[in-house]
């Protein structure tokens, strides 16, 4: 059973303090101590006021191109690893309480020790960041719905468009879901990105410039955006407190 989830920011190692101040200022956070190897890793903390449990980590990377990836909290990390393995995922590094996982379409996925989070954070000025979108090329698309359903055991929703499928949290305190989107091409390699839910999502375009991001591209449903470190993220026409379109 999943007890909780973590959306990583992954950005380049030599860009984590810019990628660190953007953030955390999007989503009103604060930064814990940076732990790990150089410092690779961090924390973006809620208000302590809140009594909020963080929801959201940022990781500097060597090689790989700026994007997201997810930590499933679990009581028993060797247990969900395990589930992952036998639904077809392979193991890149196991630490005991720190499993890192491939999935069979080529996302990276840690299965990590519950802390005892259970409040998920406040929205921040009108946005959530509530979801990490996985890029799925066309042929391994139903392979992969399939194996987020199976290792989550959380039901699945169809988007209003056909290249969308939303793995759904079954608890409102769970604090991030995973969207699935088909390409429209084969051979595209696999990606992720964050998304924020948004309340306005004109008034959270302007915001996030005035912090240094910029506007990519416009859709029906949500806006692509680039980070001050090359990042693309959206934010998109959702109601940050259920997550549904509006």
């Amino acid at each position: 059973m999943i007890r909780w989830v973590y959306a990583f920011v992954d950005r380049p190692k030599e860009l984590f303090e810019q990628a660190a101040a953007f953030w955390t200022a999007v989503t009103g956070t604060t930064l814990s101590a940076r732990r790990g190897a150089e410092g690779a890793f961090a924390t973006l903390l809620p208000p302590a006021a809140s009594g909020r449990d963080a929801c959201v980590k940022i990781q500097g990377v060597a090689a790989a191109p700026a994007g997201a990836h997810l930590d499933l909290a679990v009581a028993d990390v060797r247990g969900l690893a395990k589930r992952a393995t036998d639904l077809g995922a392979r193991v890149l590094l196991d630490r005991g309480g720190l499993v890192v996982l491939e999935s069979p379409a080529g996302h990276h996925f840690c299965a990590v020790r519950w802390a005892g989070e259970s409040r998920r954070p406040e929205p921040y000025a009108g946005t959530r960041l509530d979801q990490v979108c996985l890029d799925i090329a066309p042929d391994e698309y139903e392979a992969a719905v399939a194996f987020w359903a199976q290792l989550t055991d959380w039901p699945v929703v169809s988007g209003r468009r056909p290249e969308f499928r939303a793995v759904k949290p079954p608890s409102h305190e769970l604090p991030v879901r995973i969207l699935l989107q088909r390409l429209d091409a084969p051979g595209l390699p696999s990606a992720a990105h964050l998304d924020f839910a948004c309340a306005d999502r004109a008034a959270a375009r302007a915001a996030h410039e005035r912090l240094g991001a910029a506007f990519v591209a416009d859709h029906p449903y949500w806006t692509v955006m680039r980070d001050p470190t090359g990042g693309l993220y959206c934010l998109t026409a959702r109601d940050p407190e259920t997550g549904s379109l509006h």
